[in-house]
């Protein structure tokens, strides 16, 4: 099926991951499972303090507010998206390691302070990988 960023999701992606650099970012994709569409995007803040350029982490409590704050809006919770400073859009295994199953994985590559590249990703069923997910265009 794959995945299409709404124009004001996609822009507000970037527009986090290139603030946020050299830092990985995160955030989570709020729409419609269904349809693959994400509406909105809620950017997190990474509380990584021992390698935030290469990590991310998000505390249980700050995930389950922000998820319950697009759920009351009536948007369902999508995937969630980081960033890559300087290296490539490609999941990693520590990325893989701990994604759910179900979920649409927005990876961007931010290169020296500009996003350079956007994928998504979905876990296999066995976890053995994660599979590239089409990023559709959507209409302005």
């Amino acid at each position: 099926m794959g995945l299409t960023l709404s124009p004001a999701a996609r822009a507000a992606l970037l527009a986090h991951a290139e603030a946020g650099y050299p830092h990985e970012v995160v955030g989570i994709l709020a729409g419609s499972r269904a349809d693959g569409v994400v509406e909105r995007v809620a950017a997190l803040v990474n509380e990584r303090a021992d390698s935030p350029a290469n990590r991310y982490q998000v505390g249980p409590l700050a995930l389950a507010r922000a998820e319950a704050g697009l759920e009351a809006e009536g948007l369902e919770i999508v995937g969630y998206y980081h960033s890559h400073p300087d290296h490539p859009s490609r999941y990693s295994d520590f990325d893989r390691d701990h994604a759910l199953p179900a979920m649409s994985y927005v990876i961007v590559s931010v290169v020296s302070g500009r996003a350079a590249s956007l994928q998504s990703w979905r876990l296999r069923d066995d976890r053995s990988a994660m599979d590239e997910e089409t990023l559709h265009p959507s209409a302005p």
